[in-house]
């Protein structure tokens, strides 16, 4: 999800029973669910149990104490960016990274590029398209259609009269 949207998220907004999680309000004032995995609901329920947060799943802070308002944005690209060095990745990463990194292995796993728009929460696939880094690996994997040609064996194969030797 985006920044934005992760900031506002409700601990309402987590759906264990259907697994997923609804954004309200996204980009354009669009409400979608997304799936939630078993593994990170696992990790919601124990970061629930240690912070217990009341409205917003991820609540802010005043004067340095918590408080039930959203988190600041740039709170969240701090974590990123500190997770990021901590994981030792000397890049420039960003909230906005872990997007395209989630739509590049999306594609590389098979799915389809009509999924990951909806996942991500495009309008048009052209936004989608953006996201995808494909991976030079992934790419060298792709079978090319030209290896499944069969070739004439050169002996049978009748040249033409000009480069025939006499």
């Amino acid at each position: 999800m985006r920044r934005a949207e992760l900031i506002h998220l409700k601990v309402e907004d987590i759906d264990s029973q259907r697994m997923i999680v609804h954004i309200r309000q996204g980009k354009r004032n669009r409400d979608r669910d997304v799936p939630l995995t078993p593994k990170l609901l696992e990790t919601l329920r124990a970061y629930w149990r240690w912070m217990k947060p009341k409205t917003y799943l991820f609540p802010g802070m005043v004067n340095g104490w918590r408080a039930d308002k959203p988190m600041t944005s740039k709170c969240v690209w701090s974590a990123v960016h500190e997770a990021a060095k901590s994981a030792g990745i000397k890049k420039r990463v960003s909230p906005h990274t872990l997007r395209h990194c989630f739509a590049t292995h999306l594609l590389e796993n098979g799915t389809d590029l009509c999924t990951i728009q909806m996942l991500l929460g495009h309008v048009d696939l052209e936004t989608t398209s953006v996201y995808l880094h494909v991976s030079r690996r992934h790419l060298q994997a792709v079978v090319n259609p030209v290896e499944t040609l069969s070739i004439s064996k050169l002996d049978i194969v009748k040249r033409s009269r000009k480069n025939q030797k006499p």
